[in-house]
C-alpha cells in the first residue's frame, strides 16, 4: 500500500467472527436443520465448517449469501482432529456441545494466533463441576461424560468468553441447574444465549456476570442472524480517526463499542449513531489517549494494536496497557520499523506522537495485528507491505477491496505463507 490517503465515505459490516463460529458449534446441540444469517466471508468459518463436516454434519457455506446451513445427524463423531483445531483457536468451543451430546470429546489443544496464552483450565474446571472428567492424553483435551452431565455452581477466575461458553453450551443439555458468576458479558455471550434459548435452552442472565441454566432433555435446530461484528466495526473506527478521516460503518452497532467511541471521541473525533450504525469523523490531528484492555465493557483487547497505531501518530504521548493477553505487543517491533516512538514495559507500551510514519516491509502475526499494519501504512510516506496478510482473511472479508473503496492505494497480492485451507 502508498500512504497518504484520508479515508472517506461508507464501509459495511455483517456478523461477528467471534459469534458466528461459536453459533456453527451450538448447532452440534441438535439434530436438524440449523441456518445462520449474516455470517461473514472469512477462512475461520470455512475452517469451523470442515471441522463440522469431519465430525458428520452436511454444512453448506455460501460466502455470497452470508448463509450457513447445518445438518446435524443424530449420531456425530466426538474427535476433532489437530490437523484443523491447530489453525483454528476457536475450535475449542465444539467441547461443551460434544460432550453433551456425545458423552466425551477429544478436542486437540488449539493452535492459532501468537498473542499469547490461553489456558483451558476454566474449560475443564468448568466441565468437571459440570459431572465430566477432564485430562490431556497425546495432545487432545478429553472430557468424559458417559453417565450424562448434571448442573453445578460454578465462579470463573477471570471472565473468559470462551469457558463462559463451553460451561454454557454443556449446561443447557445437563441435569438440573447450573449458576455460572463471573461469566463473560461481551455481547457475542448475549448472542449465543438467545440462539440456545430459541434451541429451547432455559437460560437467564446472559449479558451480565451471572448467568443461570435449567438443563433440558433435548434441543431443536432453529434458524438465527448472527449479531454485528463489532470488532470489525471498530477496526474502521479506528482507521477513520488515524487517518482523519470520515466514514461511516453501516450495519454497526453503537453501543457494543460505547468504550472505544467514547475515547476515540474525548480525543478530538467526532462520533454520531446514524439509522445505519455510525460515522466517525476526524479533520486534525487527534490527541493520543489512555488505554488498558479490559473483558466486556471494558475497552477490548481486539482493539489494542489499533490503539497502538492511533497514538503512533496522534498529538502527544500515551500509554497502552494490555490486561487479557501477555503476549501482545508483537505489533510494536513492527510499528518501530515504520518509525514509531514507542516502548514496550512489561504489559505498557509507551508511545510518543510522530507526524507521519515511513513505508517499509512489516509482518502480521494475527488477525488484528495485520489489520492495524496496514491502517498504519496508510499514515506512512511511501510503500508499506504486509506479509503473511492470511491472517488478516481470518477475520476480514476483502479488507483490501473495502479500503479501495474508501480511497486507500492498497494491493492485495497473493500470500504463499497461507495455511493449506
Amino acid at each position: 500500500m502508498v500512504g497518504g490517503a484520508s479515508l472517506r465515505g461508507e464501509v459495511s459490516v455483517v456478523g461477528a467472527k467471534n459469534s458466528a463460529l461459536k453459533l456453527m458449534a451450538g448447532s452440534l446441540l441438535a439434530v436438524g436443520k440449523t441456518h445462520l444469517s449474516n455470517v461473514p466471508a472469512i477462512i475461520d468459518v470455512t475452517i469451523m465448517a470442515e471441522l463440522l463436516r469431519r465430525l458428520g454434519c452436511v454444512v453448506d457455506y455460501d460466502t455470497a449469501a452470508g448463509v450457513v446451513d447445518l445438518d446435524v445427524p443424530a449420531t456425530i463423531m466426538h474427535r476433532a482432529d489437530y490437523e484443523l483445531v491447530r489453525a483454528l483457536r476457536a475450535s475449542i468451543c465444539v467441547l461443551g456441545p460434544l460432550v453433551a451430546r456425545c458423552g466425551r470429546a477429544d478436542v486437540a489443544v488449539p493452535g492459532g494466533d501468537a498473542i499469547g496464552s490461553r489456558g483451558l483450565d476454566m474449560h475443564a474446571k468448568g466441565l468437571e463441576t459440570l459431572g465430566a472428567t477432564v485430562h490431556v492424553n497425546h495432545g487432545y483435551l478429553i472430557a468424559e461424560a458417559l453417565d450424562g452431565l448434571h448442573g453445578g455452581e460454578i465462579r470463573l477466575d477471570f471472565p473468559s468468553v470462551g469457558a463462559t461458553e463451553n460451561i454454557l453450551m454443556a449446561a443447557v443439555l445437563a441435569q438440573g441447574e447450573t449458576r455460572v458468576r463471573n461469566a463473560a458479558r461481551e455481547p457475542e455471550i448475549v448472542d449465543i444465549a438467545a440462539f440456545l434459548s430459541k434451541m429451547g435452552a432455559r437460560i437467564e442472565g446472559a449479558g451480565t456476570s451471572v448467568i443461570h441454566v435449567e438443563g433440558v432433555a433435548a434441543l431443536s435446530a432453529v434458524s438465527h442472524e448472527v449479531v454485528p461484528d463489532r470488532i470489525a466495526a471498530g477496526t474502521w473506527a479506528f482507521a477513520a480517526a488515524t487517518t482523519g478521516g470520515d466514514v461511516e460503518v453501516v450495519g454497526a452497532e453503537a453501543g457494543h463499542l460505547g468504550t472505544a467511541l467514547d475515547l476515540l471521541a474525548g480525543a478530538g473525533s467526532d462520533i454520531k449513531v446514524t439509522d445505519r450504525g455510525f460515522r466517525v469523523t476526524a479533520t486534525a490531528r487527534r490527541s493520543a489517549f489512555d488505554v488498558a484492555t479490559l473483558p466486556y465493557p471494558g475497552f477490548p483487547t481486539d482493539l489494542q494494536p489499533f490503539a497502538l497505531v492511533y497514538n503512533a501518530v496522534a498529538q502527544g504521548s500515551a500509554m497502552v496497557t494490555e490486561n487479557v493477553f501477555e503476549a501482545r505487543f508483537r505489533t510494536v517491533q513492527e510499528l518501530a520499523r515504520l518509525g514509531a516512538d514507542a516502548r514496550v514495559d512489561g504489559h505498557h507500551v509507551m508511545l510518543h506522537g510522530v507526524d507521519r510514519l515511513s513505508g517499509a516491509p512489516v509482518e502480521a502475526s494475527d488477525i488484528r495485528s495485520g489489520a492495524a499494519l496496514v491502517i498504519a501504512g496508510l499514515v506512512a510516506d511511501g510503500e508499506t507491505t504486509v506479509s503473511h496478510a492470511h491472517h488478516i482473511d481470518r477475520g476480514y472479508a476483502g479488507f483490501a477491496d473495502a479500503l479501495r473503496g474508501l480511497g486507500a492505494d492498497v494491493t492485495r497480492e497473493p500470500d504463499d505463507t497461507a495455511p493449506f485451507l
